[in-house]
């Protein structure tokens, strides 16, 4: 199964109550699914995966697999700072009928040395079923992956590739420049997609698609095909909202937005609270800008 193009890490629905809006959930896959999304990312950090039990965790994966009925693959988040819980987690998701990917991240608070990174994605690799990627993230983890042991854990058969999100470019180049040629580079951020693919990367798993998924899809799609001006224009276009995702901690702004287009209730769980409203006007101004507030078909019951 070929892994690239535009993934969306998907975040998880609320009601009002705090459980899981599965009807909301369904409704948000089969969007993606019809907008012609490459893959879907359950269970990310964009899913608040730290605040689900770990019955919700497989509820929201297997939702998500039910939904998409194999239209798409499905890269299932299974991330702890605790090896041996990641381990596990890594093992019985990849055990789990459809799902065709893990993405795990470095382990956040402990901040282990390069060579503890290594030993703990070993581990996760030698339990897991399915191919693995790497979700670098320094400014969530407060740990780099360096590059030397990005290639050290290249030479495992089943990491095949890395979520890059370090927000160093040069390190990315050089990421791209020096792993072996079968090995999947991603952006792990909406606005260095093509400069990720312009230096080899394949893709982006993104946060942005949740809301306009058939449009990152498409920007990735040119930028792989060499048709820079097509990925360049609606680049240029998508840029504000890209970056008004971040105007606070993700998910936040992005559930905000999608209960703006009547797609979710907004509704998040601690620590994570609604956005400040001068944050909320800004982000509200762009969207209205680049035309999200439009009516569709999808009721949110």
């Amino acid at each position: 199964m070929k892994l690239r193009g535009c993934g969306t890490a998907l975040v998880t629905p609320f009601r009002s109550d705090g459980s899981i809006d599965e009807m909301a959930l369904r409704q948000l896959v089969r969007w993606q699914v019809e907008s012609g999304i490459d893959f879907l990312v359950p269970c990310g950090t964009t899913g608040e995966t730290p605040t689900l039990t770990h019955e919700e965790w497989l509820r929201v994966i297997d939702l998500t697999i039910e939904t998409a009925q194999g239209r798409v693959p499905i890269m299932a988040g299974a991330t702890s700072n605790n090896t041996q819980e990641a381990v596990a987690k890594a093992k019985e998701a990849s055990g789990r009928p459809g799902v065709d990917f893990i993405l795990s991240a470095t382990p956040y608070y402990n901040k282990p040395t390069q060579d503890g990174i290594y030993q703990h994605f070993r581990a996760i690799a030698d339990a897991s079923e399915k191919p693995i990627v790497l979700y670098n993230i320094l400014g969530r983890t407060g740990t780099n992956i360096e590059t030397s042991t990005l290639r050290r854990l290249a030479e495992i058969p089943n990491l095949i590739g890395v979520k890059e999100a370090s927000g160093n470019i040069s390190q990315i180049a050089e990421v791209c420049a020096t792993m072996p040629e079968d090995f999947l580079v991603f952006s792990g951020d909406d606005s260095s997609t093509l400069a990720v693919i312009g230096l080899g990367g394949v893709g982006i798993i993104s946060v942005v698609s949740n809301e306009i998924p058939a449009e990152m899809t498409r920007m990735t799609e040119a930028a792989l095909a060499n048709k820079w001006d097509v990925a360049r224009s609606i680049f240029r276009k998508y840029l504000p909202l890209m970056q008004a995702n971040f105007i606070e901690s993700n998910p936040i702004p992005a559930k905000a937005v999608l209960s703006m287009m009547g797609r979710i209730e907004e509704v998040y769980r601690l620590p994570l609270v609604p956005m400040r409203p001068e944050h909320r006007m800004q982000l509200e101004k762009v969207v209205s800008e680049v035309g999200l507030l439009q009516p569709h078909s999808v009721t949110v019951q």
